[in-house]
């Protein structure tokens, strides 16, 4: 039972109260530059979290394969060449398939392969206690097995997720703000970020809830 209310408080954490773009600022530049729009939003928030998962469910095997071999070193290289391989995979499918939709993304699609929340999750996820201690839960719950497993996805899902909720709730408030008398020197990216600084406030107030 401890460990299914951690993995749910994991989960919550990581979606809400420590969400990846409010708290740390991780992929502010595609939250910024898509957001215009709520169908390209949403599209990149999809797009993410299934390269954010998948890379983390690879990496987390990879890392293994690492440190068996003892090439720890090259553990960064080895996770971009996941996550690029990945990113291209969505792109295919998505000019494929949803061609408007790959034209709304512009070269903020291909680059979800330098987009810090991705490299930032697959690292972190290879060390489940800090994860743990991270969102002030007991390191002790970190076993040498499945459960070490299931948080690192658990928590990967979940910061995926948080990115997508918080991008597609941005680009909502975006298509208010075009209709509203801003400021010419706060017009755009101005604005924009002023408005991501009173969102992060708000979800200040959840901490330590969950």
């Amino acid at each position: 039972m401890e460990v299914i209310t951690s993995l749910l408080v994991v989960f919550i954490t990581a979606m809400i109260t420590n969400n990846i773009v409010l708290t740390t600022g991780y992929g502010i530049c595609s939250y910024i530059g898509v957001s215009k729009n709520r169908k390209s939003a949403f599209g990149m928030g999809v797009a993410l979290v299934f390269v954010v998962f998948m890379a983390s469910l690879v990496s987390y095997f990879l890392e293994m394969l690492l440190v068996a071999l003892n090439i720890e070193f090259m553990q960064t290289i080895c996770f971009i060449l996941v996550i690029a391989s990945l990113v291209q995979l969505v792109e295919m499918i998505v000019k494929k398939f949803l061609p408007s939709l790959y034209k709304s993304l512009g070269i903020y699609l291909p680059l979800i392969t330098t987009n810090c929340v991705v490299l930032y999750v697959t690292k972190q996820i290879c060390d489940v206690e800090t994860i743990l201690t991270g969102l002030g839960l007991s390191g002790s719950l970190a076993n040498n097995g499945f459960f070490n497993f299931l948080f690192a996805m658990v928590y990967a899902l979940g910061t995926g997720l948080g990115y997508f909720v918080c991008i597609v709730l941005f680009s909502t408030i975006r298509t208010k703000i075009d209709y509203s008398p801003v400021k010419r020197g706060f017009y755009g990216a101005g604005i924009a970020l002023v408005t991501t600084a009173l969102m992060a406030l708000t979800i200040t107030g959840l901490a330590g809830i969950f």
